[in-house]
């Protein structure tokens, strides 16, 4: 039997296939209000995933999305894992944005993950520490399971916001069926 091939697994193909495409800043270049988001992203075992590949789509700090934004805001990145796992970029903290329900969400990140092993990304999502009132509120949020809740929420750490992705076992990450 040959090794894998790409129809069978979404890693470690995309890594180099995708290194001409990585986006480590979302924000404007100057921008001196932009959050640093730092993490890895970590397999069953606890060990990191060297080739894993990081989307990110947010809205600008206004909530607004694509061509209602500012000319200078993409508000889209593509983000490589390091040889140890870890992975980070600099954004905009967005704004609230309406739900398909009419309520007010959470400021969040929205992330796709691929990596070896899976067949699909995985999606999740990255709340913020500092927006306790409007993440209770919610309406995504508030549905997972309350012990399960702070997958989502990324931690302060030294000037910068952490947020470790687990793809199995304990503190797995929250992962949205989309």
């Amino acid at each position: 039997m040959t090794g894998a091939t790409p129809s069978q697994t979404v890693g470690p193909f995309f890594s180099f296939g995708f290194a001409w495409l990585a986006t480590k800043d979302l924000a404007p270049a100057g921008t001196t209000d932009s959050v640093v988001i730092h993490g890895h992203v970590f397999d069953g075992d606890g060990v990191g995933v060297p080739d894993a590949v990081l989307e990110v789509q947010q809205a600008d700090g206004a909530g607004r999305f694509g061509r209602e934004t500012d000319p200078g805001w993409r508000g889209f990145g593509r983000i490589l894992t390091s040889t140890t796992g870890a992975y980070e970029f600099s954004t905009l903290k967005p704004g609230r944005v309406h739900a398909a329900d009419g309520s007010l969400a959470a400021p969040h990140i929205d992330l796709s993950l691929f990596a070896r092993g899976l067949l699909q990304r995985v999606i999740t999502r990255l709340y913020f520490p500092d927006d306790q009132e409007a993440n209770e509120a919610d309406h995504v949020l508030s549905g997972v399971d309350p012990a399960r809740r702070g997958t989502l929420v990324a931690r302060p750490d030294s000037g910068r916001l952490r947020f470790d992705i687990r793809l199995q076992g304990d503190a797995e990450t929250v992962f949205f069926n989309c």
